[in-house]
């Protein structure tokens, strides 16, 4: 199958960025089995930059805008663009370091900020929830579709949602009032419920049911208790 790829490239950030377009005979493979291809190809003295591990849709890393819309390139097939044509950008929610390499420090900083740990001992009452939540691959593809967030805002998105829903549902009460303060200052103040971050997750996380979940556990509790 012949494929044009058109990818955004970028040496640092003091460069600016500029589109590199070229052709790629190959059979149906993903889209990131297509960039090792020309990396050692057409490109061997130049390779085009960007973030990879497992390869197997479980660490996140090579998410990227494919064709406009935030994907794991390991998780996109070649034979899902009947037009030919593959458009790669970096993530735009993040600081761009070069090529499709993007910084996504500010969303780890948030969950630090945020306090997404227990400080005592855990008793999950909630399995479902709690294995829903492990699934999240801290990707930001959810942040990246989610119009209420920016970096460096107070509003840390579904990335800060999913760990939360999971803490909160096993959180002892004096643990569980910090998590619940931290949820509705980061979290339930910002969202807007568009649940845009249902609809990319390359997870399947069901956002909506971690926010009912949550909001029931951390808002409406301590609203009743007031």
């Amino acid at each position: 199958m012949k494929i044009i790829f058109e990818i955004q490239r970028r040496k640092s950030v003091q460069d600016k960025p500029y589109i590199r377009k070229l052709t790629l005979e190959t059979q149906d493979t993903t889209v990131v089995e297509a960039l090792d291809i020309i990396n050692a190809g057409e490109l061997a003295d130049d390779p085009i930059q960007w973030e990879c591990s497992c390869k197997q849709k479980k660490c996140g890393a090579c998410a990227m805008l494919i064709n406009g819309r935030p994907r794991l390139a390991c998780d996109a097939m070649l034979s899902e663009f009947p037009k030919g044509i593959i458009m790669l950008a970096p993530l735009k929610k993040f600081p761009n370091v070069c090529d499709l390499v993007v910084d996504r420090s500010v969303m780890y900083d948030g969950l630090k900020h945020f306090g997404s740990w227990l400080e005592g001992e855990a008793v999950c009452d909630d399995t479902g929830i709690a294995y829903e939540a492990s699934r999240c691959l801290q990707c930001g593809c959810c942040l990246e579709v989610c119009p209420n967030y920016y970096a460096g805002g107070e509003f840390f998105g579904a990335a800060a949602l999913v760990p939360a829903s999971r803490q909160i549902s096993e959180a002892d009460k004096t643990d569980g009032k910090r998590l619940a303060k931290a949820y509705n200052e980061h979290f339930h103040k910002g969202c807007g419920k568009s649940l845009s971050c249902k609809n990319v997750c390359p997870a399947g996380i069901d956002t909506e049911r971690l926010l009912v979940r949550s909001n029931a556990a951390a808002v409406w509790r301590r609203e009743k208790r007031k």
